[in-house]
């Protein structure tokens, strides 16, 4: 059973001139506990398949599910509640609330989700621990470096129990020895709390990390790597993808 599936995904942008297909057809499927990376050079579609799985855009064609739910036939209410409750999300930059602290932005995931209080505070407090953030929960996102940020956002995406974790170019910003320990401890929790995840990734050796990868060109699936020996050679062969 999929947590995350998409049937002939398609977005279709038209012009006077043309017809530009940003995803053609794709098809692939997450199970909980499985960790993708979703790889291909810039204008290869991976951010707009991001999009349409998070519902952040409608596809033109075909189906994103989440738990079986067709993300893109939902009433724009029905979205938002939908994917507020199955959807956690990172972005390039953390988009972290700055007058709120470490541990305020990640219970404010709860709030939106009714949950408060005590429970609500436990919950986002054990999951910034787990983090390694434990005594930095009073601090303002400018008091953190960009690795303990990005910690945050992790822990926001993640404590509302979401089906499906979603990561688009969560090392960005980062130095190589943070963006390892900040893919390494999102990949241990999406294991160890049954997600599904993907992240977009143009930095290939954050694929050490992953169960598979899947490489989009011209918006379309070109190679699906999955065995270790596979991603082992691609996260070694070459540092980015143009």
């Amino acid at each position: 059973m999929y947590a995350l599936e998409t049937k002939e995904l398609s977005k279709l942008y038209k012009t006077e001139t043309a017809e530009i297909r940003a995803v053609d057809a794709v098809s692939i499927g997450v199970r909980p506990g499985e960790f993708v990376a979703l790889v291909g050079p810039s204008g290869s579609g991976k951010t707009t398949m991001l999009a349409m799985l998070a519902g952040l855009l409608r596809p033109s064609l075909g189906q994103a599910l989440i738990n079986g739910q067709d993300v893109g036939g939902l009433s724009e209410a029905a979205l938002t509640a939908f994917r507020m409750k199955n959807i956690g999300f990172t972005f390039q930059s953390n988009n972290l609330v700055p007058y709120l602290t470490a541990i305020e932005n990640v219970e404010l995931m709860l709030r939106l989700n009714g949950v408060y209080g005590r429970d609500g505070h436990g919950r986002a407090k054990s999951l910034l621990q787990r983090l390694g953030l434990g005594d930095r929960l009073n601090n303002l996102p400018g008091q953190l470096s960009g690795g303990q940020q990005q910690r945050v956002a992790i822990a926001r995406a993640l404590v509302h129990n979401p089906a499906v974790v979603l990561a688009d170019e969560p090392t960005a910003s980062l130095d190589t020895e943070r963006a390892y320990q900040v893919v390494e401890t999102f990949a241990n929790l999406i294991h160890e709390q049954k997600r599904a995840g993907i992240m977009v990734t143009h930095d290939l050796r954050m694929c050490a990390y992953v169960d598979r990868v899947i490489m989009m060109v011209d918006g379309r699936l070109a190679q699906i790597y999955t065995t270790h020996e596979e991603i082992e050679a691609l996260a070694k062969g070459r540092e980015r993808v143009k």
